[in-house]
Formats: C-alpha cells, sequence, structure tokens
C-alpha cells in the first residue's frame, strides 16, 4: 500500500518521478529563479506538500538566510525529508495538508509543489485559502500542477503525448494507462483559467503564469 497520495511510495519517489513527470526538476529550478529575484534579507519560507523534500534540499543549498516549514500529509514523506536535511538545523516539520495549515502573515514564499489536485474543488479552495492566510503580506505563493487543458479536444492530444512519455521513460502499455485512468479517479486537475480564476477570487492582489508544458503549469501570486 502507498503511504502517500503520489503515483509512489517514499522509497520509490525519488528514483522514480522524472519517469512520470516531464520538466520535473525544472519546476524547483522555476521556483529558485523566482525566489532570488525577490532579494529578500532572510527568507520565512513554507513548502506544502513537501514530499521528500527534493525541493527544500535546493532551496537550502541556495539560500543562506533562509528558515524552512516544511509540511506534508504523509509523515512518511516527512520522515524522508528529515533524514534528507538532517543536516540543516533551520527547518521545521509539521504533519498537516495545506487545507489544515493554521498559520497567518509568517511567510515570504510558500511554495506548493504537485500538493492540490488530488483535492476535490471545496478542498483545493480550502488549501489555497489555507496558503494565502500564511504569507505575508506582498508575500509570493508558488504553485506547480497537473492540469487539463482549456477543450476535449486538446486534452486529448496532451494525454497523447503524455502516454508517449511515459512508454519513452520505461513504461509499459499496461502500466502507462495505469497512470492516465488516475486523472478523474485520484487526481483532478483544473485548466489554467480556473486556477487563475481560483488564485484572484482567494484574495491575491496580482497572478501570473510562471510555466507550463506537456500537462503540468506553474503559477505565481502576490498577497
Amino acid at each position: 500500500m502507498k503511504d502517500n497520495l503520489s503515483s509512489y511510495t517514499s522509497n520509490d519517489y525519488d528514483s522514480r518521478i522524472n519517469s512520470v513527470l516531464p520538466y520535473y526538476t525544472e519546476f524547483h529550478n522555476q521556483i529558485l529563479d523566482l525566489a532570488e529575484c525577490l532579494d529578500l534579507s532572510r527568507i520565512n519560507w513554507l513548502d506544502t506538500g513537501c514530499g521528500t523534500g527534493n525541493l527544500a534540499q535546493k532551496v537550502l543549498k541556495k539560500f543562506d538566510t533562509v528558515d524552512l516549514v516544511l509540511c506534508d500529509p504523509s509523515e512518511a514523506m516527512l520522515e524522508k525529508s528529515k533524514n534528507k536535511l538532517k543536516e540543516y538545523k533551520n527547518v521545521k516539520y509539521v504533519n498537516l495538508a495545506s487545507q489544515e495549515l493554521g498559520f497567518n502573515n509568517e511567510f515570504d514564499i510558500v511554495t506548493a509543489v504537485q500538493a492540490h489536485h488530488y483535492l476535490d474543488s471545496g478542498q483545493r479552495a480550502k488549501a489555497t485559502q489555507r496558503c494565502f492566510n500564511a504569507l505575508k503580506d506582498d508575500g509570493v505563493y508558488i504553485t506547480f500542477e497537473n492540469i487539463a487543458l482549456s477543450c476535449n479536444e486538446c486534452d486529448k492530444f496532451g494525454m497523447k503525448r503524455w502516454r508517449k512519455y511515459l512508454l519513452e521513460h520505461g513504461k509499459s502499455e499496461a502500466e502507462a494507462e495505469v497512470h492516465i485512468k488516475r486523472r478523474g479517479t485520484e487526481v483532478f486537475p483544473v485548466t489554467i483559467e480556473e486556477h487563475i480564476s481560483l488564485l484572484k477570487k482567494t484574495g491575491f492582489k496580482a497572478v501570473e503564469i510562471l510555466w507550463m508544458s506537456y500537462m503540468q503549469a506553474g503559477f505565481w501570486a502576490i498577497k
């Protein structure tokens, strides 16, 4: 049984995630580049849905003056993060999902990478609101998610392209089909337009697309 909601167990996640998510490491590159341009002298950073701590590890290596809070609903994923980051003292760990967060006006940056597409519309809205609440005024929220494309024809074409990627990265036809069938049953992607609408409705004063490829997109928003 999986110990989290992703495709893989916490033990397999790091070695296998690139075989299902095109440009997974690029998500992190985009986040780090944007964060660097904020020119903050010291960063209070919350990473919710932190998983095994891959983004956190890169944040800690890049920024000397950062205090990091890592949240995840999976205890197993948090344990992986703790082991990976045990040399760092400026990290706190919280076993909560985004929609359970209780922070208020504490963080300069909040990130949520591949964390909220497991949620239905009501829970997604609650998770986004809790991330908003956690930010200081003028703080920045950065999220990457699986997306649906804007029309059925486009979505079918995108899925065909993703299937090709899965097969080229070692998946059998049956394995690829398992991943594809998660959409609408285990993961619930929404369109770019719906992402932007939710962020604006939540109260962010500025919302922008950060990056897009295949069936994933990144967004950033200012409180």
